[in-house]
């Protein structure tokens, strides 16, 4: 306690120092300037101490830092607010910082306080996610990277550590944070990782532009639903379903991504708290993935452990539970205040602690935070004229643009003619709402355009009525909203949801949409003149059978929650000025599932129960819309090659020394993945074509995605699982040829029920819409 005593005081300390001797220390602290360590005057710099050596790797240059500290001064940095060491010219440090879709003030690193007062704001990930484009989300990515640089060198970051992204699986439609990952897919959501963390860390093979964060390890996916909280929740999860679902997408974000963080989940998995977790942080996450830096707690984890899961008896079990399964640094203050304690107490030693500040203090080291004046680097240049470009705006507009999936467009209503649209009636809770376009963890938008601004840019004569007070919609105005749809030429509908039915720490009840929308948007659509145009602003799906059926509902769309520029892109699809192309990234399930209980973590369906199963893959039942459903107001076609230069079928001659393993699931014979090797899996690679036509009207971007299927279902094989997924942008009359690499080892590879990987003796079939291809797998 005395060194938590120690820490308390020496803050106060430590303040006056920062103000009255900066150019001691070699620690810029004025408010235009950004902290950083080692400038020429500090005296780590003068006396030569190896962790101001830029030249050193940056391992060698924690350690040498970490070795100087006090035990005190070592404590003090476990937290998400780290404390400077004033004698060492160590600046203090928010590791906290949030850019999941553009920078934002969730966190505590960020601020739009100074010359810098906004940042673009891209569409919410699970629109994103719907244009299928791994380019696209690299941009974005990187253009969040970009801007985070930019504000760190005017001095509104204290941090360049961005606890993004949400690589989540969306297992169950009424999560409410759902909206903030790439969907059900495990195949998506690692590209979607991949692609995002590699434009967020920036190219440079010496430092890191920011560092990215995968998050939340693992098999997390509810927030509050019939009286259990993430808090308590004792996810029970198979070796299986871990293996083939849940940890994918963060396994490629360390693998293929290469992530400096990971952050582990409130969640208990099969009775053990993910952040004190051995097997999933020190074992998988730093042991077989390799992770290259550190591991962070979800805010409180550690103190949850203890207070609302009762897995730890004290404060200090559960700070030495969490460091030695591999916990690096807890979102909070827990362990600042207790590890001292458990010190002194045996439970941890202070080689506990410095192996956690080793991770730390080596990602701050890649980031050049001990490389004096970082307005010297490679990304010194980066200002405030780099924040909300131009370039940065239009890119907001493309995803949003196109990720909107066009549901339903009966008769070819869509797109409408400017000229004959005399007058608009647009009617909805969601309509004019520039906050809800944004979702959740955002930051103030460079600008916004609501869909009815949009349309106003395309019907001078456009009428509104918001019809409900907000999206919960508890008493709507049918009547006034009858009498306006009737007096204009076309109607447009902007309905949903909010962060009042959907958020973190608020799962649905519920698919349908809520309160009285249903009725208003019927007694809209009886009193208009021609089939009305539905908009559905949500972050995940919704149950709207009644307007599939509707033939007064003439189109829908699902545009998400699409960032600041969403109104106008809302508007260019409308008004065909630009083609839709997105698809949908979660299956859109009705009301019945409902009665699924969201505790229960099991992908794969269990007809013997009536337990339907999740996702696009295993879930047998009917649908609203499914997964990779989306129209557009051109005809494609699509097909596989199955010949050509390009093409080479896998070597399988190279089996013929293995030994197939029977597994219990109906005696399947496999190979096991471990035993064909590195070496063997990449001689087991081939390509595959697939050629693709736009044949009009219409210009536009088209995802053309590829299918793996087995001949059965059996031995918990998925009904089909997505391999790949390329966009194309096509004339009219073009067409491309879009190869496909296939990995057998990856793509056409299962998982059995001891979690271990195998590829099935005999067919898979590649499948693109209903073209298949076999590839017979045989020694």
């Amino acid at each position: 306690m005395a060194a938590l005593s120690y820490r308390d005081a020496g803050a106060v300390v430590q303040m006056l120092l920062l103000l009255i001797v900066p150019s001691l220390l070699g620690v810029v602290v004025c408010a235009a300037d950004p902290p950083f360590s080692c400038g020429p005057s500090s005296p780590a710099t003068t006396q030569g101490y190896a962790f101001c050596d830029a030249a050193l790797p940056a391992a060698q240059r924690a350690a040498d830092l970490v070795a100087r500290m006090t035990t005190a001064e070592k404590v003090s940095q476990l937290g998400d607010e780290a404390a400077g060491v004033p004698r060492l010219g160590v600046p203090p440090y928010k590791w906290w910082s949030e850019a999941l879709h553009g920078l934002a003030t969730s966190g505590k690193g960020l601020h739009f306080n100074g010359a810098v007062r906004s940042a673009t704001s891209f569409p919410q990930v699970s629109l994103t996610a719907a244009a299928f484009d791994e380019d696209l989300w690299f941009r974005i990515g990187q253009a969040i990277g970009r801007e985070a640089r930019a504000l760190y060198n005017l001095g509104q970051a204290e941090g360049l550590t961005m606890w993004s992204p949400n690589v989540n699986i969306y297992r169950d439609p009424r999560w409410g944070r759902g909206q903030e990952t790439p969907g059900e897919d495990p195949t998506t959501a690692s590209r979607y990782g991949v692609a995002f963390v590699k434009g967020l860390q920036g190219n440079s093979t010496s430092l890191l532009q920011t560092s990215a964060c995968c998050k939340h390890a693992t098999a997390y996916d509810l927030e509050d639903w019939d009286g259990v909280a993430r808090y308590n929740f004792d996810a029970k999860v198979t070796a299986q379903d871990l293996e083939d679902t849940y940890n994918v997408p963060f396994r490629s974000c360390v693998v293929d991504g290469k992530a400096s963080c990971v952050m582990c989940a409130y969640t208990a998995i099969n009775g053990v708290p993910a952040c004190a977790n051995s097997d999933l942080l020190t074992k998988t996450v730093k042991g077989d993935w390799g992770l290259d830096g550190y591991i962070a707690s979800d805010c409180d984890a550690v103190a949850i452990m203890r207070d609302a899961q009762r897995y730890a008896q004290s404060p200090e079990d559960a700070v030495a539970l969490a460091l030695k399964a591999g916990l690096d640094i807890d979102c909070g203050a827990y362990m600042q205040q207790h590890a001292a304690a458990a010190v002194q107490q045996g439970k941890i030693t202070e080689e506990d602690i410095d192996k956690a500040l080793k991770n730390l203090l080596a990602i701050r080291m890649r980031l050049g935070h001990f490389d004096g004046d970082p307005r010297t680097s490679i990304y010194g240049g980066l200002g405030a004229a780099d924040i909300c470009t131009p370039e940065h705006r239009s890119l907001a507009l493309d995803a949003a643009q196109d990720g909107i999936v066009l549901l339903k467009n009966d008769a070819g209503i869509l797109p409408l003619d400017r000229a004959a649209v005399l007058s608009a009636a647009v009617i909805g809770p969601n309509a004019n709402n520039p906050g809800l376009l944004i979702g959740n963890y955002f930051g103030p938008p460079c600008e916004s355009t609501t869909p009815l601004r949009g349309i106003q840019g395309y019907v001078r004569d456009t009428r509104f009525l918001a019809g409900c007070g907000m999206a919960a919609c508890e008493v709507a105005e049918t009547d006034r909203a009858a009498t306006l749809a009737g007096s204009a030429d076309y109607v447009f509908l902007f309905v949903g949801l909010s962060q009042q039915q959907e958020s973190e720490g608020r799962d649905r009840t519920s698919l349908l949409l809520p309160g009285q929308q249903q009725s208003l948007i019927t007694a809209v659509a009886d009193a208009a003149k021609r089939p009305v145009i539905l908009v559905l602003l949500t972050g995940g799906p919704v149950d709207v059978t009644f307007a599939q059926t509707n033939p007064k509902i003439g189109a829908i769309l699902w545009a998400g929650y699409p960032g600041q520029a969403g109104g106008r892109a809302i508007a260019k699809v409308l008004f065909g000025d630009h083609n839709p192309g997105g698809r949908l990234p979660v299956t859109w399930y009705p009301e019945e599932f409902t009665k699924v209980p969201m505790t229960d973590m099991r992908m794969r369906a269990d007809p013997a129960t009536g337990y339907p199963g999740r996702s696009y893959r295993f879930y047998q039942g009917k649908t609203v819309y499914k997964f990779g459903y989306g129209l557009s107001y051109s005809s494609y076609s699509r097909r596989l090659v199955s010949s050509g230069a390009t093409m080479r079928p896998p070597n399988t001659d190279l089996l013929a020394g293995l030994n197939t393993v029977s597994t219990a699931e109906h005696g399947v014979q496999s190979y096991h993945v471990d035993h064909i090797g590195a070496q063997g899996c990449e001689q087991l690679k081939f390509s595959s074509m697939v050629e693709v036509e736009n044949h009009g009207p219409m210009d536009g971007k088209h995802s053309v995605l590829m299918y793996l299927r087995w001949p059965n279902a059996t031995a918990g094989r998925p009904e089909r699982q997505l391999i790949g997924f390329r966009r194309q942008h096509l004339k009219v009359g073009e067409k491309a040829s879009l190869v496909f690499d296939i990995s057998p080892c990856e793509h056409l590879s299962r998982v059995r029920e001891d979690g271990n990987k195998v590829i099935d003796r005999g067919s898979h079939f590649l499948m693109v819409d209903k073209h298949e291809m076999e590839i017979r797998f045989e020694a």
